[in-house]
């Protein structure tokens, strides 16, 4: 079993940054890869960067490549999506999530899920 909280949205201006961070709690969280998923208002959840168990292999969907960054520190059972320049298309709620697949974009294959943290983008 795997816990999941995010934590670090808020409301920001276009161009800004913003650092989101999910803690793990469960003795096997090193053993799951990790997505960042997110659902904007009328629309359906969509995969946006997931990390594998080590943090050694990174997937992002195109139109955040470059702008976001997908990291761990399993140390700290810590996951973070530090996102930059940002734009009011990234407004939605963001879900951090466990999966044992490796380069999962499907939220099926996730079982595990936190409780979302609202990030607003303003123009």
């Amino acid at each position: 079993q795997v816990q999941l909280v995010e934590s670090g949205g808020g409301l920001v201006q276009a161009g800004d940054s913003l650092s989101l961070s999910c803690a793990a709690s469960g003795r096997t969280f090193s053993s799951y890869n990790v997505g960042w998923f997110r659902q904007a208002p009328g629309k359906e959840r969509e995969f946006v960067a997931s990390i594998d168990r080590r943090g050694s292999d990174t997937l992002y969907r195109v139109s955040v490549k470059g702008r976001f960054t997908i990291s761990r520190d399993n140390s700290k059972n810590m996951i973070y999506l530090q996102m930059n320049n940002l734009t009011p298309d990234d407004t939605a709620i963001y879900y951090c999530a466990a999966s044992l697949w490796l380069r999962a974009t499907e939220e099926s294959k996730y079982p595990y899920w936190g409780q979302g943290t609202q990030v607003t983008v303003s123009s």
